[in-house]
């Protein structure tokens, strides 16, 4: 790019900016690619600013302005959060509704600075990490799993609890920090499913084993857990070896389908949302075959808001599509009407629904920080790219969970029969102190 074009671009950049950040009254700045801010700085910069490195960038979200290019610019690096982190940029969002918004701004001023960054020319965008995990083919979605889980266990270890339990804590106090938080959820999961020495558990996705193992060792249970992940399997089976567990707990690397036994308790924590809505059917009458009669299943999974229609529902936000491409290829998340519906529909009587929404919101938001103050070791271990896109992740759902766009349940069920289903006549029991 010539002297006077790049000249033409960064005047046309700090017009159109400057103009945004005052018409809109922002609280955050703009910092442009030649180092230059908006507002312009008398000293060190220091304050929540959004720093445009790619010096394409304004181009290409005009001539692309979706929610795309911003992550696209965001993983790559040409667009970074200087001054603070994408929580504190969450925070000083423009208040009020888009069209309103849309109003104060000046479209004839916007319209000429524009001109110039539409003609710019552009480089290619390369970007290692593009979302494309691929389905197995055989339904399992065993290669979606493996590119989520399969990144690196010691990514993992940076931001999750000693234990790397990978689901939603539960928060008996929302000071508590993330290891207290992850043992009373485990508690939590054991005293719902009323499990007692002798029992026979099933744990579906059993991550790293941390819900088998603190199972069998509080409670006197033999049991198994299932995960398509190998990373995972690996480790989990040598926690396993390292607590002495190997006669009573086991992990298996296998499809939950392929899967033989009867069980008397099955945990599902964190895992259906890989399943895939057009597979609902099959998973429920697989864990209804797996589970004894009178049997207690625990199904934990994160949700979207219900609508008034099926098409409404099925109509996703650009955010949510961004997260399945990039992160959970293969997944879907449904509602928890759809839940009950399909529960009941195959064989199951429901006995409690509890939300964890705002468990999860904490949860998330304590993984994004641990990150992002681990930064420069997740990048050695799996690369800025993938480093830029968990953090993007981590915060976007820890705040869509704050806001209410997604929400997260326990349900507890039994295998439908005839009489007394035999749980308590009362829920007492699962919220006193732990010993």
């Amino acid at each position: 790019m010539s002297v006077s074009t790049q000249s033409r671009t960064i005047n046309a950049a700090t017009r159109a900016l400057s103009h945004l950040h005052e018409a809109l009254d922002l609280d955050f700045g703009f910092q442009l690619w030649d180092g230059s801010t908006i507002p312009a700085s008398t000293g060190d910069i220091t304050g929540l600013r959004l720093a445009l490195v790619d010096e394409h960038a304004l181009t290409r979200l005009i001539r692309r302005p979706k929610l795309q290019t911003i992550i696209d610019l965001y993983l790559s690096g040409g667009l970074q959060i200087r001054g603070g982190s994408l929580f504190d940029l969450a925070a000083c969002r423009p208040k009020g509704k888009t069209k309103a918004l849309l109003k104060k701004l000046d479209k004839t001023l916007l319209f000429k600075t524009a001109l110039p960054l539409l003609f710019a020319r552009t480089k290619k965008q390369q970007l290692t990490v593009k979302g494309e995990g691929a389905t197995s083919g055989d339904g399992s979605g065993q290669n979606d799993i493996a590119y989520h889980y399969d990144v690196s266990n010691r990514f993992y270890q940076l931001f999750l609890d000693p234990d790397m339990v990978y689901t939603c804590g539960y928060f008996r106090n929302l000071e508590n920090d993330l290891a207290t938080a992850q043992q009373d959820k485990l508690e939590m999961i054991c005293r719902k499913l009323r499990l007692k020495p002798g029992d026979h558990l099933l744990d579906i996705g059993c991550g790293w084993g941390a819900l088998i193992c603190y199972a069998a060792e509080k409670y006197g249970v033999t049991a198994v857990g299932v995960t398509l992940a190998e990373e995972q399997a690996d480790l989990a089976q040598q926690n396993i070896m390292e607590r002495g567990l190997e006669s009573r707990v086991r992990v298996e690397l296998k499809d939950i389908h392929l899967l033989e036994g009867n069980f008397d308790k099955i945990a599902s924590i964190g895992m259906f949302e890989h399943v895939g809505i057009a597979n609902h059917q099959k998973y429920f009458q697989t864990v209804n075959r797996l589970l004894k009669p009178k049997g207690l299943y625990l199904h934990h999974a994160i949700t979207r808001r219900g609508k008034k229609t099926d098409a409404k529902f099925n109509r996703k936000r650009p955010e949510y599509n961004s997260m399945l491409k990039y992160i959970f290829p293969g997944a879907e998340v449904d509602h928890i009407g759809m839940t009950a519906r399909n529960l009941e529909a195959y064989g199951f009587e429901v006995h409690d629904i509890e939300a964890w929404r705002e468990h999860y919101a904490r949860t998330t938001e304590i993984w994004a920080r641990n990150l992002m103050d681990n930064k420069e070791e997740a990048i050695g271990e799996v690369g800025a790219e993938r480093y830029r896109l968990w953090v993007l992740y981590l915060t976007g759902v820890s705040l869509a969970f704050s806001r209410g766009t997604l929400n997260i349940f326990q349900t507890l069920v039994s295998k439908r029969s005839k009489g007394p289903s035999g749980l308590p006549p009362t829920r007492a029991d699962l919220y006193a102190d732990p010993d």
